[in-house]
């Protein structure tokens, strides 16, 4: 008998979902229904990935058929209907139901009108001392229209920018909620980030009100924020009230109004029609070439984008318990929240993700009955090294899926989930980005699960690998791209009157075609590799930081004359973050400067953006417009060539190049 090669174990399936799993998921029954109702594919029994198959290939075919299909397999409540899905395909500039008026939070909220489930639970929300508390349909409801009583009375009208400087509570998502039901525009900041962070976001959109804690809770202490509050009021000029969440006890400051009077009233909710394009709310980039990217996404689009991925994709419903670990700062949160369109009830943990150990999540999902437990891959390899046992030592019967973004999940992650959790487990690892707040590629319930490979493509994008010429290519590395409008691309960069950093964002390489800044690889059995990204965004835990933020606090030392940081994504799952320093004249580096450059990042941006290294360096490569080169940077540090990584002839200095490819090829051989 000869053994198995690797080749072979790799097209195994380590899951396949069961017949009966495939019958009853919502993308099947969908299919059938829409096969009879918009001459969709049909379902084809026992061949559950020719079906998805042929079903993708129709969305991205039949575009606007399908997500007017979606539209009405939903029961989305049109105010004002339109005839036309898409009056204009171009990217960008695509035009979605001219005409028509919608409410995000009206369909957020439509199981508090069912007295079947009015008194079940919308949101449990968890801290780190493990108590649980509950809001039902109808409390979220009523507080959500309390609070959106109070905006208007506030003068806040459609298009006003309201802010959160919050963590993970549900006062965060009645926020957003009441804000949305309002025809305001929602953006947040968790209160991890420092005044600096905070101010570069929120004075781009100028905010008339503020939600804002006195401190949070996070690893077993509580932070006052107190100090930072005050500096971002005193930055924002536009606001005209401040409300303050006491999560730590402390009395309001002076002229913020408490917010536990603005949800005490028991209105009638009353939603605001507002047009499909509408903003709903302002996600920021990273900022790594200067401000972030304020990104506004559409009532109408994110309504729709969220609906498919979270009934369809992950496959959630009235009887699931949804989780994923995040912070209010990072997109997943709003996705998260949006798993109240599915009917799911949302699970919010407020607190370190490895308090007080590194079971932290799984002790969550035990104590809500989660269902669809979601995370970062960054933490399910941080539980693998530690030996957790999550399915031995609790009890995650209810736990179906297992969902992973954030960063690629290594094969190992794949293997330890279906060792460590349960062998019977959906792992839907999925990719997808802040720029569109939805996946471009993830879960499939139908799917089998492949090590190393997210499931299929999502419904209605049209996602393909392409190589430098623009060539679509299979089971070769390529740029990520869509080849077709999503309903939550952007409308808008807020302040970009002409579009134009817009345009440079996505499609400056392929014009007319959305290139995202990540290499894939599309297998030729409709699987998708993701290999991390093809730029300089720094991703730690699933929170993006722009190198741009780092240089700001960093070079304010007058030790450091200049500063270059990149990340990189390890074979084994890990993410190395070295912060290179170029140093003024007669200093040195000494643990005292490594201290403080790590304490100004702590303080003033992220402790998850602190470095894992300081390295002295001779110089810092710039482009001959004088831009740091960073990708190039970090091809040499994973061992590329320094004639494959950049152009030689683009740069200000080649032997400050060398260096780094001499400390790449050392890394590789490892040597120290």
């Amino acid at each position: 008998m000869t053994s198995k090669t690797e080749a072979d174990r790799a097209q195994e399936a380590l899951w396949t979902p069961g017949p009966e799993r495939v019958a009853r998921a919502a993308v099947t029954r969908f299919q059938s229904w829409a096969h009879e109702h918009h001459g969709a594919p049909a379902v084809t029994d026992g061949d559950p990935q020719g079906s998805y198959a042929a079903l993708h290939a129709w969305s991205v075919r039949e575009t606007g058929t399908f997500w007017r299909a979606l539209t009405q397999w939903y029961d989305v409540r049109f105010g004002t209907p339109s005839d036309t899905v898409l009056a204009d395909a171009s990217m960008p500039g695509a035009r979605w139901f001219p005409g028509a008026t919608v409410n995000y939070a009206e369909h957020a909220l439509r199981p508090a009108l069912d007295a079947a489930r009015a008194e079940l639970p919308a949101v449990l929300y968890v801290d780190e001392r493990m108590e649980t508390g509950v809001l039902s349909w109808a409390e979220l409801s009523r507080q959500v229209a309390s609070l959106a009583a109070a905006l208007r009375r506030l003068g806040v009208t459609p298009g006003d920018r309201v802010s959160g400087y919050l963590p993970n509570i549900p006062q965060a998502a009645v926020a957003l909620l009441a804000t949305a039901a309002v025809g305001g525009v929602w953006t947040s900041c968790a209160p991890d980030f420092g005044a600096r962070s905070v101010l570069d976001r929120f004075q781009q959109v100028e905010p008339v009100v503020l939600f804002t804690v006195d401190g949070y809770r996070y690893g077993g202490k509580e932070h006052d924020r107190t100090a930072v509050v005050a500096e971002t009021r005193a930055g924002l000029p536009s606001l005209r009230a401040t409300v303050h969440i006491p999560l730590l006890g402390t009395p309001a400051p002076q002229g913020a109004l408490e917010w536990r009077d603005l949800v005490a009233d028991d209105p009638q909710p009353a939603y605001e029609q507002v047009p499909f394009d509408h903003p709903l709310w302002v996600l920021y980039s990273s900022g790594t070439t200067g401000l972030p990217k304020a990104i506004v996404q559409s009532q109408g689009g994110i309504l729709l984008e969220h609906l498919k991925q979270t009934g369809l994709h992950l496959d959630l419903g009235p009887d699931d318990r949804f989780f994923w670990y995040t912070s209010t700062g990072w997109m997943m949160w709003n996705f998260l929240v949006s798993g109240l369109l599915a009917g799911a009830t949302v699970v919010l943990y407020d607190g370190s993700p490895g308090h007080p150990s590194i079971e932290a999540q799984w002790r969550v999902a035990e104590q809500t009955g989660t269902t669809v437990f979601g995370t970062s891959a960054a933490y399910v390899i941080a539980c693998r090294k530690a030996g957790v046992h999550p399915g031995r030592d609790f009890d995650l019967s209810r736990v179906g899926c297992v969902a992973t973004t954030g960063s690629p999940l290594p094969p190992d992650g794949f293997r330890w989930l279906h060792d460590e959790v349960a062998e019977d487990l959906w792992i839907a690892s999925v990719s997808g980005g802040t720029d569109v707040c939805s996946c471009f590629a993830g879960g499939v319930p139908t799917l089998p699960v492949h090590i190393g490979e997210l499931q299929a493509a999502c419904l209605g994008t049209d996602l393909q690998a392409w190589d430098a010429q623009g060539r679509p290519v299979v089971d070769e590395v390529g740029e990520l791209v869509v080849t077709n409008p999503m309903p939550s691309m952007p409308v808008r960069f807020w302040n970009d009157p002409d579009g134009a950093r817009y345009r440079e964002s996505y499609f400056e390489m392929f014009p007319g075609v959305w290139r995202h800044g990540d290499w894939i690889t599309l297998t030729s059995r409709g699987t998708v590799v993701i290999h991390g990204r093809s730029d300089s965004t720094l991703n730690r835990q699933g929170v993006r930081m722009g190198s741009a933020d780092i240089y700001e606090v960093v070079e304010r030392l007058p030790e450091i004359r200049e500063s270059l940081v990149i990340g990189i994504e390890e074979p084994d799952g890990g993410y190395w973050m070295p912060l290179f320093v170029q140093l003024a004249e007669g200093a040195e580096l000494t643990d005292d400067l490594r201290a403080r450059v790590n304490g100004a990042i702590r303080a003033q941006l992220s402790p998850r953006h602190v470095p894992d290294e300081i390295i002295a360096v001779p110089g810092v490569p710039h482009t001959l417009t004088g831009k740091r080169i960073e990708v190039p940077v970090k091809r040499l540090l994973q061992g590329a060539e320094l004639d494959k990584a950049v152009n030689p002839g683009s740069v200000d200095d080649l032997d400050v190049l060398r260096f780094y490819e001499r400390l790449g090829a050392d890394r590789a051989a490892g040597r120290p």
